[in-house]
């Protein structure tokens, strides 16, 4: 088999998107429109520890800078967050509007019930995906993908 025919993880990556979109359906069920899977994490903690500056909050997330900053605008366009001043009167910090608020309680369950999900689809299979995930960063830690890579290459 020519391996230009093959992407051995599709599959894997076709099933995670495909649980996001479980996810976004049920904030459209629901009547939130505008949002989006990857804005719950972010407004959740603005939600639990206040307004913060996008560094904080990428930071907090564990993204980079440039990816919240990209998420942070989405959610300022779909009227989830809002620009507040910060402690030192120089810095901005964004803040949950009044909007995300009143959804958040819904929000904060639905996160609960797909960690609870998720960690039940954990336990039922035989090599949990946290292990596999575990092990897999072992490996690369052992040996870096990009090393394998030029490996592979050469």
């Amino acid at each position: 088999m020519d391996l230009l025919d093959s992407n051995h993880w599709s599959d894997l990556h076709a099933l995670l998107a495909e649980l996001d979109q479980t996810i976004a359906a049920l904030y459209t069920d629901t009547g939130i429109e505008g949002m989006r899977t990857r804005f719950v994490g972010p407004l959740i903690t603005l939600h639990r520890f206040g307004p913060m500056t996008i560094r904080q909050l990428a930071e907090r997330r564990g993204v980079s800078h440039s990816a919240m900053s990209q998420t942070a605008a989405a959610m300022a366009k779909a009227g989830f967050t809002a620009s507040v001043v910060g402690a030192d009167a120089r810095t901005r910090e964004i803040g949950l509007s009044p909007r995300a608020r009143e959804i958040m309680p819904f929000l904060v369950a639905e996160w609960r019930a797909t960690e609870t999900a998720v960690r039940q689809l954990d336990a039922e299979l035989p090599y949990s995906l946290t292990r596999v995930t575990a092990d897999l960063r072992a490996l690369l830690e052992a040996r870096p993908f990009a090393e394998r890579l030029r490996a592979c290459l050469s």
